[in-house]
């Protein structure tokens, strides 16, 4: 009889699986990564790997969210600090993010979510719309919050402001990938972005 296996030990063992798949995804993008390289990466046989994930767009798509918990972490609001720092924080993050593109998932998400099978079939990857939401869910709590607290007087909808700024950030994530960091000049764009949105929520820490 096989000893029994701990609900903590297989979501641990997860866990590796999953760091060891978002760096060969780092390292070839997603098109050209196998099941065979995270076997080969992870030191997992076959049966092991598949006994977690059904297929490369699975495991991926488990990456996605590991990834994204980061962000999602910048926008929970634990405490009575100010939040406007907060927002700025998490931009500048975001600069680090897409100017270290060949350290990230960036090129990987970009095939991914252009690819002709997920552009084309939207209903069958589910995580995509899934994972927009909730980070433009995030972002309004916070605006949200924030107005609560009286930190910040909105000139536009907080749904609005979320949208616009996700969107921004998409967008030159996407121009930055097809272009490179010098020519998109990231850090000057962030910057217009940042006096933007200050304009836009109004925060009180800024007058």
């Amino acid at each position: 009889m096989s000893p029994k296996v701990s609900e903590d030990y297989k979501k641990e063992r997860e866990r590796e699986l999953i760091e060891a798949a978002k760096k060969v995804f780092i390292e070839k993008g997603f098109v050209r990564t196998s099941m065979q390289d995270i076997m080969d990466k992870a030191g997992i046989s076959r049966g092991a790997l598949y006994s977690y994930f059904n297929n490369i767009n699975h495991v991926f798509i488990e990456v996605l969210k590991y990834d994204d918990q980061k962000d999602i972490y910048y926008f929970v609001t634990s405490d009575e600090s100010p939040l406007w720092p907060q927002l700025k924080n998490w931009v500048k993050e975001q600069q680090i993010y897409i100017e270290a593109i060949d350290q990230t998932l960036l090129y990987a998400k970009a095939e991914f979510f252009l690819s002709s099978k997920n552009a084309n079939n939207k209903d069958n990857s589910p995580y995509i719309s899934e994972r927009y939401n909730r980070t433009i869910e995030a972002i309004e709590e916070v605006l949200n919050e924030g107005m609560h607290r009286g930190e910040f007087r909105p000139q536009q909808s907080t749904r609005s402001i979320a949208r616009y700024l996700l969107s921004f950030i998409n967008g030159l994530m996407l121009d930055t990938f097809q272009l490179g960091p010098e020519q998109t000049k990231v850090k000057d764009q962030l910057s217009v972005l940042l006096f933007s949105l200050e304009k836009l929520i109004n925060p009180k820490s800024a007058n």
